[in-house]
């Protein structure tokens, strides 16, 4: 009698095309990245309409567009800021119109509503939208129809709807500025984008895929390299402008240090305060990072909060730096000049700081 059994192997199985394609376009792996990640990925595939929620310069038009890729639809992504062009030119650009609808309709122009048959339409700042026009939009994805201005019949449609803003449009709908019957219309599944600030453990992988980008535009260029310190500063900042005010960061930051090591002190004195740096810090060689001299690694210190629990921050910090000031002036035999190069400071500023510690030893040479 013969046996017959069967070996079962675990294989690991690849990524659905869907997740690739919004992993390539949403950079981050932070958990709230994650999430928002795999949500795309499962609401992509159905029809119903997505909004797009968070604040401006977060990169609300990447999800739209992770939506449309991972949606599988053959036509195109229409893109509309709502907010950019003026009211009295949005119904005209949304819903096309006929040769002699109104005064200079000298040809027929198809409306981005019908250019986004079969593909995906994404109306930024739909918040902005004008009465009139959310009573016609309300119309369109009623009947699937889209009528142009001067027209007598409506043209069918097929097309997926994500809206974005960073308005708050329960409030717009509760002051009676927005439509509620269409507010429930677009808002099926609201995706919320975190700011730069609540994801900033991905700042470095952002930073990454837009040096990579700007490099496969000009291969000429010469990048700058953010060390450990310059990455943390990055990390502290509030981030106001969220992933435009990074890529505006970056931009400066391939001007002022083309191919140089860009530190903490530059992140917060030359990249988000936008001053030019000193000719004596260009030419100056940089320093060795705080790990390569023997000092804590900054990381440690969440472990020392941790285990007490609160800290007198100011106190610890101006003990730190008196400390360091000394020990500067002692290896430099009092010169204050070369104590203040020795910490990379200005010795207007070495000087102003020993008067506000009552440090008076030291030469002012």
């Amino acid at each position: 009698m013969t046996s017959h059994w069967h070996h079962t192997q675990t294989v690991a199985r690849p990524l659905p095309l869907s997740d690739v394609m919004v992993n390539q376009l949403i950079v981050g792996n932070s958990v709230s990245m994650t999430k928002l990640k795999r949500l795309i990925g499962t609401v992509a595939v159905s029809d119903a309409p997505v909004m797009v929620l968070g604040e401006t310069g977060a990169g609300k038009e990447l999800v739209a567009e992770a939506v449309h890729r991972a949606s599988g639809r053959t036509g195109a992504l229409i893109a509309v800021n709502c907010a950019a062009i003026p009211s009295e030119l949005l119904e005209s650009e949304l819903f096309g119109h006929e040769k002699g609808a109104f005064t200079g309709a000298d040809r027929q122009r198809i409306g981005l509503i019908e250019q986004a048959n079969g593909g995906t339409l994404f109306l930024d700042e739909i918040g902005d939208m004008p009465p009139a026009l959310q009573t016609k939009l309300l119309r369109v994805l009623e009947s699937r129809k889209v009528q142009r201005v001067g027209a007598s019949v409506a043209v069918p449609v097929d097309f997926r709807l994500v809206t974005a803003t960073h308005r708050n449009l329960e409030a717009r709908v509760t002051d009676g500025s927005f439509r509620a019957d269409l507010y429930f219309r677009i808002a099926v599944f609201p995706i919320s984008l975190p700011s730069l600030a609540e994801r900033a453990v991905d700042i470095p992988q952002i930073l990454s895929r837009m040096i990579s980008d700007r490099m496969a535009e000009n291969a000429a260029l010469d990048a700058p390299h953010f060390d450990p310190s310059a990455l943390r500063a990055l990390a502290a900042h509030s981030w106001p402008g969220n992933v435009r005010e990074l890529r505006n960061v970056l931009a400066r930051a391939f001007v002022l240090f083309p191919g140089r090591i860009v530190t903490a002190r530059h992140v917060r004195e030359n990249l988000l305060s936008l001053n030019l740096p000193d000719a004596e810090d260009a030419a100056q060689p940089e320093a060795p990072s705080p790990e390569e001299q023997g000092l804590p690694d900054p990381g440690r210190f969440h472990e020392a909060l941790g285990a007490k629990g609160d800290l007198d921050l100011r106190g610890y910090l101006r003990d730190i730096e008196v400390a360091l000031i000394e020990a500067a002036l002692d290896r430099r035999d009092g010169c204050v000049t070369q104590a203040a190069d020795a910490l990379r400071l200005r010795r207007t500023t070495l000087i102003e700081k020993m008067k506000k510690y009552g440090i008076r030893r030291g030469s002012l040479i």
